[in-house]
């Protein structure tokens, strides 16, 4: 999952569209003059954490908001550049999730949030870093830093901010915390490794099949000696609890799906894409944690 900036981006940088966006928006935007701050996420996952944590002193535009989307291989238009260009702060995830906005952003003059480098996360690495408790306080921290050095006067109401939000992320490590009670060490597999970072953060062990794993680590097809030894561990027991990235859903996850509910073993469906009936972060990480809960219990 690991893509290189898409094709729409070379072609606007080689017509020299870039510049002219950037001239276009040269002089003061709306929000400059009304004195709020314009901010660009390239996910809503971290749109909405830099919504809360500027409140009415921002306006936030996230360019994907939908689990339709796929982030790695979105084609950026030239709206988009556009918005880009005239953002005071851009936030992008980083570590080849959305390359296509990490590059766009090195021709603005915005502060660019970049999460994958804030919380110490490769190119190469999980790139799903928002399911970090770590990465989420370190990406709070920064947005609310780059808010105080765009706007210096409303420093103190960015910190207010960032406590409540603090508060909010503190609750949802709490529920981790009492999940990990009852489950550190429960093995679990997963269709795609999207969430990893959470089922560490609740000690879980992750027992999906190396081949498999890899492969489509690496955005190959499984063989069938993988999806065999996957669909034998969940019908011999070895694997208690299988996580579903239902944004990927195909022929191949069915095949696991269906191995698993055969053998009785509870299964926790997610995407990687915030749902877009949740508006805040970790109200969405919340409800995951609670169907984890649940299907632990």
């Amino acid at each position: 999952m690991h893509r290189i900036a898409r094709i729409a981006i070379a072609a606007l940088a080689s017509a020299g569209m870039l510049a002219s966006v950037a001239a276009c928006g040269s002089g003061q935007s709306t929000s400059e003059k009304s004195g709020t701050i314009e901010v660009v996420a390239s996910v809503n996952q971290w749109g909405t954490v830099a919504k809360t944590l500027g409140g009415d002193n921002v306006n936030v535009t996230s360019i994907i908001n939908s689990t339709n989307v796929d982030a790695h291989d979105y084609e950026p238009t030239t709206s988009d550049i556009a918005k880009l260009q005239k953002a005071q702060v851009i936030i992008v995830n980083g570590a080849g999730y959305d390359a296509w906005a990490v590059k766009a952003a090195q021709s603005t003059k915005a502060t660019v949030v970049n999460a994958a480098e804030v919380g110490g996360v490769q190119d190469g690495d999980n790139p799903h870093v928002w399911f970090s408790a770590d990465v989420r306080k370190a990406m709070a921290q920064a947005i609310t830093d780059a808010y105080a050095k765009a706007d210096s006067a409303k420093k103190s109401d960015f910190d207010k901010l960032n406590d409540q939000w603090m508060t909010e992320e503190g609750n949802v490590e709490g529920k981790i915390a009492e999940v990990k009670q009852k489950s550190d060490g429960l093995a679990y597999a997963a269709t795609e490794s999207v969430a990893s970072y959470l089922a560490e953060d609740m000690g879980l062990a992750d027992a999906t099949p190396s081949g498999y794993a890899q492969a489509t680590a690496n955005e190959s097809e499984p063989t069938p000696t993988d999806i065999k030894q996957f669909t034998d561990a969940l019908k011999a027991g070895e694997i208690k609890l299988l996580v579903v990235n239902t944004q990927e859903e195909s022929e191949l996850t069915g095949k696991i799906t269906n191995a698993a509910k055969s053998a009785n073993v509870p299964m926790v469906n997610l995407t990687e894409q915030m749902p877009e009936q949740y508006d805040s972060l970790t109200a969405w990480m919340e409800s995951l944690v609670d169907a984890f809960s649940k299907a632990i219990a």
